[in-house]
């Protein structure tokens, strides 16, 4: 909760708060620990050290009735008071970018959670032990105060990341555990969207306290929050995202838009969520699902293949958002799809592409967008041929990912345009004979399971062939049969001419 101008004031200057009991010497003890804890001396200052240990002092010499009590006339009093502890002792335990790089940056912030932590945990034992007594209800007002800091602080320092060691993670994870049990739910995701429909969950006063570090200006000043906002987000998924989508979908956008990959990923892996957990309605609302395709389809330009998987994912589940507003006559042409116009974008990259993981990833994801398109991938059939081609000659490495992938796209393409197969018999034909050859006759690091899959894939690939020509494999496999000396391309080649030579029935 964020206090207003004169409360924080009036606390920093040790007198009681606005609507406090008048003359707590409790309320202003808290007051002086929140004034040192808050003030402009550096992080590591002797008079914070000395607040934490004063604020452990006092816990233990305070009863739960009187730490939690609160007057008659305001449904604050010392559960606000401690409640904005609580939001300090987390921004102080909250590690800066400035420390990046410092010998013993990390490492600080590290033992400074650990401290905060252990009196995180002594806090929400007061809390726990206030359960069956005469204060629930101010136990209750104080949750509504203590559960959002408590929480970030857990999620900031139980996650493996490099402000964290051994120690501030087990503590954390104890705190996040303890809040779990002291706010009755059975899992992260109940403490955040409700264990019941009755229920309203935390998600919200998350998202509050998350906000003012989640804005273009000061987002990176704590490395922890964009995780914290990612792993939240997360845990929560239909139907109670909707709801929130407001609060979510900026910071997302905002953090996916930074010129570190790592950072787009992130926030891509967010805007993925986000389209997999709120219904098509509430994202075409207000032309958001629009703008999440701009987003996602600019970061195609970038060569970098984790976002580049990242965000090929995310477009193949948006696609079916963004087709929902579409409406197709029957007596006219199909409009062309957003499917197509990254298609279209992906195969201009792959024909030059010499990085190798980049083109396992597109090879990866091909087949998908073949099978999205079906029988209108003949749009793209002149270059899918060239890039099928020129993938199916290039050795891929002992796993042969890519070309496995483009034997899988090949095989998809004459399932779903096979009329448009056979005028491209012969081409086709000599590349996966040339494929056949070649990995029979590798004797490099490739496994035997791997050469046996291509095997395989390419034979598939020749009778779907054979299918879509009516039969003219067989006739111009039969004189290579009686020639060829290699049993494993004899092998392929007699599976062929076993088949029946049926046409085929293809999809559309």
């Amino acid at each position: 909760m964020e206090p207003d101008s004169s409360r924080e004031s009036s606390a920093r200057e040790g007198s009681s708060l606005p609507g406090e009991c008048p003359s707590s010497a409790l309320g202003q003890a808290f007051s002086q620990i929140l004034h040192r804890l808050t003030g402009q001396e550096p992080r590591r200052s002797k008079a914070r050290n000395a607040a934490l240990q004063d604020l452990d002092a006092l816990l233990e010499a305070t009863e739960c009735d009187k730490l939690f009590e609160g007057c008659e006339t305001s449904p604050g009093g010392m559960p606000e008071m401690v409640g904005k502890v609580a939001k300090a002792l987390e921004k102080y335990a909250a590690p800066a970018v400035e420390q990046e790089g410092r010998e013993d940056g990390f490492s600080a912030v590290a033992e400074r959670a650990a401290a905060v932590g252990l009196l995180f945990l002594k806090l929400l034992r007061k809390v726990e032990s206030a359960k069956n007594s005469l204060v629930c209800l101010v136990r209750k007002t104080a949750l509504r105060h203590l559960a959002g800091p408590i929480y970030i602080f857990a999620v900031t320092h139980s996650l493996e990341q490099p402000w964290t060691r051994p120690t501030s993670q087990d503590v954390a994870g104890e705190v996040l555990a303890l809040l779990l049990q002291v706010t009755e739910c059975g899992s992260v995701a109940g403490f955040l969207h409700g264990e019941n429909e009755d229920e309203k969950g935390r998600f919200t006063v998350v998202l509050r306290l998350l906000k003012p570090d989640l804005n273009k200006e000061s987002w990176k000043k704590n490395p922890a929050t964009k995780h914290v906002f990612s792993w939240t987000l997360h845990q929560v998924t239909r139907p109670w995202l909707n709801q929130h989508l407001e609060g979510i979908l900026p910071p997302s956008l905002l953090i996916s838009d930074d010129y570190q990959t790592e950072n787009k990923v992130l926030g891509v892996h967010c805007l993925h969520h986000i389209v997999l957990n709120v219904p098509a309605a509430d994202l075409l609302q207000y032309n958001r699902a629009q703008v999440l395709y701009h987003a996602l389809f600019n970061h195609l330009y970038t060569p970098e293949h984790r976002l580049v998987q990242a965000v090929l994912l995310c477009l193949l589940d948006l696609f079916p958002v963004l087709e929902k507003a579409l409406h197709w006559k029957g007596d006219a042409a199909r409009p062309t799809t957003h499917c197509d116009e990254v298609l279209q974008l992906i195969l201009t990259h792959m024909e030059p592409e010499h990085r190798i993981l980049l083109r396992r990833t597109y090879a990866r994801h091909l087949p998908a967008f073949v099978s999205r398109l079906g029988i209108l991938s003949v749009r793209h059939m002149k270059r899918l041929e060239r890039v099928i081609l020129s993938y199916l000659e290039v050795y891929d490495g002992p796993e042969e990912e890519a070309r496995l992938e483009t034997l899988e796209t090949l095989k998809l393409l004459m399932q779903y345009a096979w009329p448009r197969v056979s005028c491209r018999l012969v081409v086709l034909l000599k590349a996966l004979l040339k494929l056949v050859c070649d990995v029979a006759r590798d004797r490099s690091l490739t496994p035997e399971p791997v050469k046996s899959a291509l095997l395989e894939a390419a034979t598939d690939c020749l009778i779907l062939l054979d299918h879509c020509s009516q039969g003219q494999v067989k006739g111009l496999l039969a004189k290579s049969l009686q020639s060829c000396e290699d049993s494993e391309v004899v092998s392929c080649m007699r599976k062929v001419q076993q088949v029946s030579g049926d046409a085929p029935h293809g999809r559309t």
